[in-house]
């Protein structure tokens, strides 16, 4: 058991470490790791995770590693999951909002954030595609993620009523 939960501390430890730009960020990198490389669950059990992960208050990447921790490890892995996912911004970020508040006119600082930028959008980017190819089974799924994608981008409506109406939708078409 103590083996798991060091693999399962490891596992996200690396994750909090390289996912730059938040918890979206983040889930290229946790399925990857969770799903591809340790195999403690399916694409669908994933996916399953991160819905939850996203309806429940608190970061989405935090809320992932509790879920994943708990659905390996039960208790244990949970806090231990969560601990190495949370571990690395606290002795990283701590120091570097020091660092940065020093530095924020140095024009070097301004571009290595602008690099930085463009990279967290790709992750982001990588994210949707991860969920989306597990999410989307079939084509009603397709076209109701579309009109969703759309309505969010071309309104102000609020995203929650996407989540009430994915719901509905999801009782309503798959049962």
């Amino acid at each position: 058991m103590f083996v798991l939960l060091w693999q399962l501390f490891v596992s996200y430890l690396k994750i909090g470490f390289f996912g730059f730009g938040g918890g979206y960020t983040m889930l290229a990198l946790i399925e990857y790791e969770i799903v591809q490389v340790n195999r403690w669950l399916s694409s669908a059990e994933f996916i399953d995770i991160i819905a939850v992960a996203e309806m429940t208050p608190g970061p989405v990447a935090i809320n992932a590693a509790t879920f994943t921790g708990y659905r390996v490890a039960g208790i244990t892995g949970a806090a231990v999951a969560t601990l190495g996912v949370v571990f690395p911004s606290l002795i990283i970020a701590l120091p570097a909002t020091r660092l940065i508040s020093c530095f924020t006119h140095n024009p070097r600082l301004k571009k290595v954030l602008a690099g930085i930028h463009p990279a967290v959008i790709a992750l982001m980017g990588l994210a949707a595609v991860v969920v989306g190819k597990s999410a989307i089974v079939d084509l009603p799924g397709a076209l109701f993620a579309a009109v969703c994608f759309l309505l969010l981008l071309y309104t102000r409506l609020h995203p929650l009523l996407f989540v009430g109406a994915g719901a509905i939708f999801g009782l309503v078409y798959y049962l």
